[in-house]
């Protein structure tokens, strides 16, 4: 059985963004796609009796929401599978318990709920950070779908630790046909720090070619799984978020990866992680990875 797409929908305009961000990548994997309204409609409004025109208005309201959300994915594309369903409990715990099965979860920027000024909702914060499946934040109201770049960008952190996005990046730019950019940036120790003694007058060069070898490193395995990919290769100086900032401007998606410890609970995302998602200019995916 094909594991689904999922989108939380909530009928804010980042939220029909993710729809129709979705339902291209859907298209794009012959997956199904799946639309999840989480409301706690039914905590304020189930122990009323219903009116005798129908079911209480919170009700119909998350159904209107569903209702048009499906109708606007159908009309995207009519041979993408869709199912929708209106879940009654918070919007966190429902998403994460579909993420368990799910090819991946996909969210907007931010919900109807969110105050005015936030550059990310909380829902897609806590996802990114919690989730056991990749989580796509559709970043953006020029955001598209089709991908004009034809580019993915990956981050690619430490290799023991970097596989499952960098496999996810390969199987995205391979389903696209587009180019896969691989960047890791290095940066000089800071002065007074343990690593700084040890390389102290190393010149660039050496710290640049190190980047390059651990980059060549991440990447083997996956290039020779996916051939046809075509690869280019960066080491850039300069702090992590800065240098995939930048460069996301350029790219249809930016792919980085979030360290899962096992036993820990709470956000799991890093600082590099965290400021994309509030500052990249593509859609971003959040890949967990174990360790």
């Amino acid at each position: 059985m094909e594991l689904p797409l999922v989108v939380g929908v909530d009928g804010s305009p980042a939220s029909d963004l993710a729809v129709d961000w979705a339902v291209h990548e859907a298209a794009r994997h012959g997956v199904p796609l799946r639309l999840v309204y989480a409301s706690l409609w039914e905590r304020y409004e189930g122990a009323l009796p219903a009116d005798d025109d129908g079911p209480p208005s919170g009700r119909t309201a998350a159904e209107n929401i569903l209702t048009a959300a499906t109708e606007r994915a159908r009309r995207r594309d009519p041979d993408v599978k869709v199912s929708a369903e209106v879940v009654p409990e918070e919007a966190v715990p429902a998403l994460l318990r579909e993420g368990n099965n799910a090819f991946a979860l996909v969210t907007g920027s931010r919900g109807r709920g969110d105050l005015t000024g936030l550059l990310l909702g909380s829902v897609s914060l806590a996802l990114a950070g919690r989730a056991h499946c990749p989580v796509v934040v559709v970043r953006g109201d020029k955001a598209d779908p089709a991908g004009p770049h034809e580019r993915i960008l990956l981050g690619v952190d430490d290799p023991a630790s970097a596989g499952e996005a960098v496999r996810f990046a390969f199987r995205e730019a391979e389903a696209r046909g587009c180019v896969l950019d691989a960047v890791r940036a290095w940066r000089r120790p800071a002065h007074g720090t343990p690593e700084h003694l040890l390389m102290a007058g190393e010149p660039a060069h050496h710290l640049r070619d190190r980047a390059s070898a651990l980059l060549d490193t991440a990447l083997r395995d996956a290039e020779a799984d996916h051939p046809t990919v075509r690869v280019r290769r960066a080491t850039v100086e300069g702090p992590a978020h800065k240098v995939l900032w930048h460069r996301s401007a350029a790219a249809d998606l930016l792919v980085i990866g979030a360290r899962r410890r096992t036993g820990h609970f709470g956000l799991q995302l890093g600082r590099v992680g965290h400021a994309l998602l509030h500052h990249a200019a593509c859609p971003v995916v959040v890949v967990p990875e174990r360790v």
